[in-house]
């Protein structure tokens, strides 16, 4: 990967930001492949997730993180603090904004606030302004001007991550600012998830598509089975948990319609992403108040070392 003449540069990207605002979107733009799960709708990511590209001069580990946001349950404070703890190991933040959204949210300054509590040496920051896409033309320098004042000191560059407007730009930048190091992962590794973990994500996302108000956000995603069966593809099955018996009826649908609506979405993305047929079986169940059930979370993989 490295020689004489080249330098090599390699390192962890936390990338930031409020919900909504692309960083999920962005880094699949990046990898050029789908291994993290989007929606229209916030707080679509709960973990955090690597996407490793690989490039012939670096190698940048992002790190997508949940956004940052006002918790309103114990789900909600794991989210907030597996955010947090992006910043404690890497060499690089990537703040994204929306800059389509004025002014600045109120939750654009959590990640402000959070830096400027940290007692160590704080990485360097690269702003990225995201969905210029969306801007009326003139608006760009007027905006630019106002999100660039909430963190004076990092290297800004406005980008568009689903029309694709300076990714290679945001690339070089990432990568002239990462310290020079051998790779850390395989040139040809992604991410660091298994296929059925991304797969729980991009069931939960198919949901947050489909539902509408609070439904959705109050889902968790279990993998019950996923078995590989040759050349026919793969077979899941999955458990859909929610916290009301009002919430299964609507997850279900009248007939059905809605739970085969979530799994037909859902399978195509997953076949989208592993590249083979997939059969999907969905089942949901009621499991009562299980955000701000701390045993629960704990079942679902929202556990954090004490």
């Amino acid at each position: 990967m490295t020689n004489e003449t080249q330098v090599f540069h390699a390192g962890y990207v936390a990338v930031m930001g409020r919900p909504n605002v692309g960083k999920s979107t962005l880094i699949n733009a990046l990898l050029g492949q789908q291994i993290a799960a989007v929606s229209p709708k916030p707080q679509t990511t709960r973990h955090q997730q690597l996407g490793i590209l690989t490039t012939p001069n670096a190698q940048i580990i992002f790190v997508d993180t949940p956004g940052l946001h006002n918790p309103l349950h114990k789900l909600g404070e794991y989210m907030n603090a597996e955010a947090a703890d992006a910043l404690g190991d890497a060499d690089l933040i990537l703040f994204l904004v929306d800059i389509s959204f004025l002014p600045p949210h109120e939750e654009d300054y959590l990640l402000i606030r959070l830096l400027d509590e940290l007692d160590s040496e704080i990485p360097p920051v690269v702003m990225a302004l995201n969905k210029i896409d969306r801007l009326a033309e003139g608006d760009l320098s007027a905006r630019m001007k106002t999100y660039t004042s909430l963190l004076p000191q990092a290297t800004s560059l406005p980008i568009s991550a689903t029309r694709g407007d300076n990714l290679d730009e945001l690339v070089a930048l990432l990568t002239e600012r990462l310290p020079e190091a051998p790779p850390y992962y395989p040139p040809d590794q992604v991410t660091d998830l298994f296929e059925r973990e991304i797969a729980a994500d991009l069931i939960r996302a198919a949901c947050l598509i489909h539902l509408r108000d609070e439904v959705p956000h109050a889902i968790a995603v279990r993998i019950d089975e996923y078995t590989e069966r040759g050349t026919s593809g793969a077979y899941i099955r999955a458990t859909l948990f929610v916290e009301r018996e009002s919430q299964k009826a609507i997850v279900i649908g009248e007939g059905g319609r809605m739970i085969k609506r979530i799994g037909s979405h859902a399978r195509r993305e997953i076949e989208a992403m592993s590249g083979r047929k997939v059969y999907l079986q969905l089942r949901v169940k009621v499991r009562k108040n299980w955000r701000n059930d701390e045993n629960v979370l704990r079942q679902f993989g929202f556990a954090r070392d004490k």
